[in-house]
């Protein structure tokens, strides 16, 4: 008997252990009042044989009382929990559900179709990877459709099916699901859909749902389980960019200091070199504990301790990055933003705002304008009442790690909390673009003119390598002013020309003389010189020339950015280092002098930081070095990696 029992208990550890590895997939289901959501939840449960027989028997029971199909089975009951619900025939919250198939295990959201739940949508919407956008056949593309659609896209889900239901009603005509398939096609070209797909299906009937329908030979496509199975979200996942945020900081004794939190995005692994933010103090990963025991690396969404190889002050709050790869610290920001309380949003009000493990104090500064969700259209509006949805400008008392939304849902986003109740109010989406009154980051600008496509050149990189022998590159000298950045990059073009190379300097002052004559010297002009230098560079190596900038470049984001732009693998950053004191000294334009007495505001070393390159493929002591010594290092480094042949 017991090795019988053994058996059984092996048997079941088994399916447990394959369970367990399963891919989850979440996903939301939203649609107007009565377009079936509960009733399509229902069959999917009914047709994957999900319902217990005593919950079947029960329903059965109930269908002939509470049931809206007139005696028979209700799918919709399933899914109807509530008694109030039962009672009003309506769904009136956020409902999840948990089943799986052989392939995968499903998390759904089933969400109110109301037009005063928005916030409740937001809220199921939030971790979805999927959303299933029900539209009943005799309606077609309505109002709450379009609204729906919006929050969607909004909240950043890539993946969207429109799944026709109730074709039983309009005889299963091809031509009723074509005309809702155009009429949906055309509002959502307005919309940020990547992966758009249709449906037509019958959830009363089970038509399409779990099994291909009799009904509709014209159509060829997948059935809704099928597709629900076998959609691909695994490159929706940030594998990217290693975020971090520290939830807890366990030390239950002398000989532990462990960081406690979940792994936003990305990976990392024992080794890897980390940076704390906002400190920026930079270490190494020395463990990666679980409730399994150690690993050699995690990755996102994972709950795991990190311990360092260093002592560095950290606490919660704070964000282990990778240094080469790091977010924006930002005390202002644009975000959108759902607002989720009686009492309406007060502009210059003090909210407590979080973000990841990060609680700051701060203020909405401006209403931009609110989005009539149904239309889509801006309307200017002194404030955000109930459910209502519009972009924001927000401040903090201090700054924050974060990224844009749709790079990443969870640094991307926040939530505002009142400082007296403790409720929250709202959830916002950081925006990458800022176009606040003060300052425009054109980093991410997306061009005006919608129709533009970039054109590509008939000549190949590896013919241009071929003729001029050389590998394309940029090569971003940066450091103080004085430090010797224009010397040595013209001794390093002369040196390269001789050689037979084809080069060209692209130097920070003479950029100001011309193409950035209308850019100043605070931090954004600086990073918007650096941006148009790097768009130049850029045609310079797609023309083949090895392309030697010479910017102080004060700021590490803004270098990791131009090197985005250029191009990660053809981007070289030498650092001269010489101290602020030798740069001084060395100084004939008078530039430290009249940023002394604030003639010349945010002047780097100054009046403003400069930040020193964090991995650097070169670092030139040029306080010690001659302009020669120097430009023989960096030839070295250039052969070293094989840019010269």
């Amino acid at each position: 008997m017991s090795h019988h029992s053994d058996l059984i208990a092996t048997d079941i550890d088994a399916y447990l252990a394959e369970h367990e590895r399963k891919e989850l997939l979440r996903f939301l289901t939203c649609g107007s009042v009565d377009d079936g959501k509960s009733t399509l939840i229902g069959r999917l449960f009914f047709d994957a044989k999900m319902i217990y027989e005593d919950t079947l028997r029960s329903l059965e029971r109930d269908s002939a009382i509470h049931g809206t199909t007139g005696g028979g089975f209700d799918p919709a009951l399933f899914t109807d929990g509530l008694k109030a619900e039962r009672e009003q025939g309506i769904t009136i919250d956020v409902a999840y559900r948990y089943f799986s198939t052989a392939k995968r295990k499903f998390i759904i959201a089933d969400t109110p179709g109301h037009e005063q739940y928005t916030r409740n949508m937001a809220t199921g919407a939030s971790t979805c990877d999927l959303a299933v956008i029900l539209v009943d056949a005799r309606n077609g593309v309505v109002t709450q459709t379009r609204r729906h659609s919006f929050i969607v896209t909004l909240l950043g889900i890539k993946h969207v099916l429109v799944a026709i239901n109730k074709m039983d009603l309009m005889d299963f005509r091809q031509e009723v699901y074509e005309q809702i398939r155009a009429d949906y096609t055309e509002f959502a070209a307005r919309l940020d859909i990547p992966d758009l797909h249709f449906i037509p299906i019958s959830a009363l009937r089970g038509d399409n749902v779990v099994d291909p329908s009799p009904n509709m030979p014209w159509y060829r496509g997948s059935t809704l389980m099928n597709f629900l199975d076998s959609v691909y979200i695994g490159s929706d996942r940030n594998m990217e960019d290693f975020r971090f945020p520290v939830q807890f900081v366990n030390r239950p004794n002398l000989d532990f200091r462990g960081f406690c939190g979940t792994v936003a995005s990305g990976i990392v692994r024992c080794g890897d070199e980390v940076m704390a933010l906002p400190s920026r103090k930079t270490s190494r990963v020395k463990s990666i504990v679980t409730l399994d025991g150690e690993q050699e690396e995690a990755f996102t969404p994972q709950a795991v301790t990190l311990t360092l190889a260093d002592e560095i002050d950290i606490s919660r709050g704070d964000m282990i990055v990778r240094p080469g790869n790091m977010p924006k610290l930002e005390q202002r920001f644009d975000a959108m933003l759902v607002w989720m309380a009686e009492q309406p949003m007060v502009p210059g009000r003090q909210y407590l705002f979080k973000q990841t493990t990060k609680m700051v104090t701060g203020s909405i500064d401006a209403l931009r304008y609110r989005v009539d969700v149904n239309s889509l259209h801006r309307q200017d509006a002194p404030t955000l009442k109930l459910n209502e949805i519009g972009r924001c400008a927000v401040t903090l008392t201090e700054p924050i790690a974060l990224d844009d939304y749709r790079r990443n849902r969870v640094t991307g986003a926040f939530i505002v909390i009142d400082r007296i109740t403790n409720g929250t109010l709202g959830a916002g989406m950081i925006l990458s673009r800022v176009t606040s009154d003060q300052r425009h980051d054109h980093w991410d600008d997306q061009p005006l003119a919608r129709t533009l496509h970039g054109q590509h050149s008939n000549v190949t990189p590896d013919e241009r390598t071929a003729r001029f022998g050389q590998q394309a590159v940029t090569i971003l000298l940066t450091g103080l002013t004085g430090a010797g950045k224009t010397s040595i990059a013209y001794a390093l073009e002369r040196r390269l020309f001789d050689a037979g190379q084809a080069t060209a300097v692209l130097d920070g002052e003479n950029m100001r003389l011309g193409l950035s004559r209308d850019l100043g010297f605070t931090a954004e002009d600086r990073s918007e010189n650096l941006r148009r230098s790097a768009e130049i560079a850029k045609l310079m190596n797609d023309a083949g020339l090895i392309c030697i900038g010479a910017f102080v470049a004060p700021s590490e984001e803004v270098r990791q950015r131009a090197a985005q732009v250029v191009g990660p693998d053809r981007f070289v950053v030498v650092h001269l280092s010489a101290p602020v004191e030798v740069c001084r000294q060395r100084d004939q334009g008078g530039q430290y002098a009249r940023a002394d007495n604030g003639s010349i505001a945010s002047f780097p070393g100054v009046s403003a930081p400069y930040e020193t390159p964090l991995a650097p493929d070169l670092v030139l002591p040029t306080h010690e070095l001659s302009v020669e010594q120097c430009v023989e290092q960096i030839l070295g480094l250039l052969r070293q990696k094989q840019i010269l042949r």
